[in-house]
């Protein structure tokens, strides 16, 4: 198996055979919350005036999920906030998705056989899917912060999920708790506590608490549908 780790939309318009997006802070922690909280369906679009016109189009409830800037858009319901997902009523809702990094990683990757959507909340269960299936290539995209700043957070999930590849099970505690004062330090940050809180830190840290993948599938709108499967025992 060749695993290759690249960088940002340039990793994910270059990434080829089965290819795994990862977001940590937040975009994919949102997701894995969302659908743990019992959303029905997930779709990931470019922007905000994406996810407008496909709420008009759909007759499903729907709740509009984002950030730009990493604040909520104009008339979403929810910012990109792992918080957010654990307190909001989603049961059996559409989830729009928008973000600056993820959800533009997932529609720049053309060239994948596959995309599986990554944080560490989830990246035990890619590794375990991976290790199934036995591609010939995996390609693994930290998408950084805004997608244009390596993200330690995003290095750090892509490398612990080829060292589970190749045979290696790491301890990230020590280099988790690191995140607190590195690229993890703006939950801290009062002036961010409305968008930003210290809760969505440890829970986008919480490494392995979901043993399902994100699998996602673009469609001839341009649209991307992000499916859970659940990995089992």
């Amino acid at each position: 198996m060749d695993i290759g780790v690249r960088e940002f939309i340039k990793g994910s318009c270059e990434a080829e055979g089965l290819t795994v997006i990862i977001d940590v802070f937040r975009a994919f922690s949102v997701a894995c919350y969302a659908y743990d909280n019992g959303i029905k369906r997930l779709i990931a679009v470019a922007g905000p005036e994406q996810a407008y016109e496909l709420r008009e189009q759909l007759l499903a409830q729907t709740v509009l999920v984002g950030e730009r800037n990493e604040k909520k858009p104009e008339g979403f319901d929810f910012g990109n906030s792992p918080t957010e997902m654990l307190t909001a009523d989603l049961t059996g809702k559409t989830m729009i998705h928008t973000t600056t990094a993820g959800t533009n990683g997932i529609l720049n990757a053309r060239g994948a056989t596959e995309v599986l959507c990554a944080g560490l909340v989830n990246a035990g269960a890619v590794a375990k899917y991976i290790s199934i299936v036995k591609p010939a290539k995996v390609t693994l995209v930290a998408m950084g912060y805004r997608a244009t700043e390596s993200a330690e957070e995003d290095i750090m999930c892509a490398l612990y999920i080829k060292d589970l590849l190749e045979g290696r099970e790491p301890d990230l505690s020590a280099a988790i708790n690191e995140l607190r004062t590195g690229s993890g330090r703006r939950f801290f940050d009062p002036a961010n506590i409305r968008f930003s809180p210290p809760t969505d830190f440890f829970l986008c840290t919480d490494l392995n608490r979901f043993n399902f993948i994100l699998k996602a599938v673009v469609t001839e709108t341009g649209y991307a549908e992000v499916v859970r499967v659940d990995m089992g025992n």
